[in-house]
């Protein structure tokens, strides 16, 4: 049995040696970093080698889970949402979720699905970060197509997480909708607060040692997030919720400079806490429940590509040339962080099975290993055709 600071020894050197192994894989498109931080995970987890137990490492797990969504929010261009493309991603999420909840809905009567909420909502989620450096190296972000392939990434990570925190209250949709009122009202006053800190004494304070050791607004940031973290689970939401919030009022809340803001909270979040989330999920999936029967995991991954996916043949008809909606159909359709995210969620709060949990997950691996490539083939079969 590993002791408690050994399973975190284990958990934080498969985190650094992760993108050291995903540099090593020959080929253009490598193994994405969460793909290849769950199987490690797995491997050094009870499932298998058991050289890590998850207890001792599930604090720094919830900060993880904090800091994803920190970052998530922090990435989303609110003002992107009011154009066109914004209104378009947001109509195809909705028609998204609607096929979700019909699918899995007649699949739960069937008695096949025992969790149909929490898969249906983790099902309209995209990796937009996951797919960035795919896309980004492959030119694929330029241009109106950019516009679109950004707008539905950030509706599908924006919309999940709104819906998991009205649709999983146990006090009513009223209520919820109310308490989620007083919760935004919450982080608008801490939002707007630095800008009357910012030509007082405090506020040259801060600037003044934010580079220092005190390092004075990324420790304001990170209280800002446990703050609000605080006010959405005492309002009755889930943390994640009171998370990207914090992340989409971090802009305007910083009172120092926000580029230097982003490189270090990258650096916490994606150097240290989010890599042991991603394996400490790995090391709590119940692989056996795969192994002994895979269908559900192909079963959701059918589901994954018809209500994500193929939303984007009719909503963006209008809007990008075929052969760039079926683009969108793969890119779309791609997700794993957010749904290991709220898969957790659901888990945590005894609304889906650890057995539901795996086949979901199972199926964002292989939506995170098939659909890039379809996507990445279909650019370079249009770039022939472009300069024809």
């Amino acid at each position: 049995m590993p002791s408690g600071f050994g399973s975190l020894v284990v958990v934080v050197v498969v985190a650094a040696l992760a993108p050291i192994v995903v540099d090593l894989i020959p080929g253009r498109l490598r193994l994405p970093q969460v793909v290849l931080l769950l199987v490690a995970g797995i491997l050094v987890g009870p499932s298998v080698a058991g050289w890590a137990e998850p207890d001792p490492v599930s604090l720094f797990s919830s900060v993880g889970l904090g800091f994803l969504f920190l970052l998530a929010g922090y990435e989303l261009d609110p003002s992107l949402l009011r154009e066109r493309p914004g209104r378009v991603a947001a109509a195809a999420w909705l028609a998204s979720l609607v096929g979700a909840v019909v699918l899995l809905g007649g699949l739960y009567a069937a008695g096949f699905v025992h969790s149909p909420v929490v898969a249906a909502i983790a099902l309209t989620t995209t990796a937009l970060g996951t797919l960035l450096p795919i896309l980004r190296d492959n030119d694929m972000l330029g241009g109106p197509f950019g516009r679109y392939v950004f707008a539905a990434g950030a509706v599908g990570e924006l919309c999940p997480i709104l819906a998991m925190a009205l649709f999983l209250g146990t006090r009513g949709a009223l209520v919820e909708a109310l308490a989620l009122v007083a919760f935004l009202a919450i982080a608008y006053l801490v939002a707007v607060l630095p800008s009357h800190v910012r030509a007082t004494n405090i506020g040259a304070i801060i600037l003044r040692r934010e580079h220092s050791t005190s390092q004075t607004t990324l420790r304001l940031s990170i209280a800002l997030l446990f703050v609000l973290l605080l006010a959405a689970s005492d309002l009755g939401f889930d943390n994640v919720l009171g998370a990207f919030v914090a992340g989409m009022v971090l802009r305007r809340w910083s009172p120092g400079r926000i580029d230097l803001l982003e490189a270090k909270l990258d650096a916490v979040g994606y150097g240290f806490f989010i890599p042991i989330f991603f394996v400490y999920s790995g090391m709590t999936l119940d692989v056996d429940a795969i192994v002994a029967n895979p269908l559900p995991m192909l079963a959701f991954f059918v589901v994954l590509f018809v209500v994500r996916g193929l939303p984007a043949l009719f909503w963006y008809r209008k809007e990008l040339p075929r052969i760039e909606q079926v683009q969108l159909v793969f890119i779309t359709a791609t997700t794993l962080p957010l749904l290991v995210a709220l898969t957790s969620v659901g888990v945590s709060e005894g609304t889906m099975t650890t057995e539901a949990q795996a086949g979901v997950i199972g199926a964002g691996v292989l939506s995170v290993l098939v659909f890039p490539l379809v996507a990445v083939g279909l650019q370079q079969r249009k770039a022939p055709a472009a300069s024809e």
